[in-house]
């Protein structure tokens, strides 16, 4: 195995110094998921069977021995979920712990919703727990576009209660589906305390006027005192001559 801990490249750059990626692959079968293109796997056989990288427990500790990694924000995870919804996930919880004895910060980003209280115990302020929230929050069972994931409300409530117990949070609105569900939210379920990222759909047709969102979404930022990245590709979306 190459060393598990990688610098993002690209737009996951916008994400954090480094990054690591525990699962073979994610069971959510999100229809817009960027992954199994970037892993080079059908969609079928990247959401089945998804278990734990071989050996990657023991990977990630020999590299943080090796390199003495240390003090920087590692993000959990790029190609797959820190949470995946039935699946185990001890191993998450190893090496949360292995990144906090090295003196590390943890990001996580997860649509695992509940299944993520379990290693609150393990973060402090120094580390930031997020959810993605596209914008869905009903939807019937033919167009759930996250068919297997933790419900999008069940994600902003496990974020607000990481938040009371004192650990930093932030949501990634992206990709987002619906505008209107992600301007109410920005309005009305994000705690001024919590850091927001949005970003648009890509690789999809989308009915969605990119620039007018954006700008109502950095207005609603601006108002609330939110902490706001938007995302390149939206931005330029945004900054293109009307």
């Amino acid at each position: 195995m190459k060393p598990p801990i990688y610098e993002p490249k690209g737009a996951a750059r916008e994400y954090g110094d480094l990054a690591l990626n525990i699962y073979t692959g994610c069971p959510h079968n999100c229809y817009y998921c960027f992954a199994p293109a970037v892993l080079h796997k059908t969609r079928e056989a990247f959401s089945t069977n998804v278990q734990p990288r071989q050996g990657i427990v023991e990977a990630v500790k020999k590299q943080l021995d090796k390199e003495q990694i240390a003090g920087k924000l590692i993000h959990l995870c790029f190609t797959c979920d820190p949470y995946p919804v039935g699946v185990d996930t001890s191993a998450t919880r190893e090496i949360i712990k292995l990144l906090k004895a090295t003196r590390n910060h943890v990001q996580i980003l997860t649509k695992g919703g509940r299944l993520a209280e379990r290693d609150f115990d393990l973060l402090d302020g120094n580390d930031r727990f997020g959810v993605t929230y596209c914008g869905y929050d009903t939807y019937s069972f033919f167009d759930n576009p996250e068919p297997n994931a933790a419900g999008p409300s069940e994600r902003l409530l496990t974020m607000h209660a990481a938040r009371l117990r004192g650990i930093r949070t932030w949501v990634s609105f992206e990709p987002v589906l619906r505008a209107e569900d992600v301007l109410d939210a920005l309005k009305n379920r994000i705690h001024p305390d919590t850091d927001v990222k949005i970003g648009k759909l890509n690789y999809h047709p989308s009915a969605i006027n990119w620039a007018r969102f954006g700008e109502r979404a950095e207005e609603i930022c601006i108002s609330r005192g939110l902490r706001y990245y938007i995302k390149d590709s939206l931005r330029a979306e945004m900054e293109k001559e009307p």
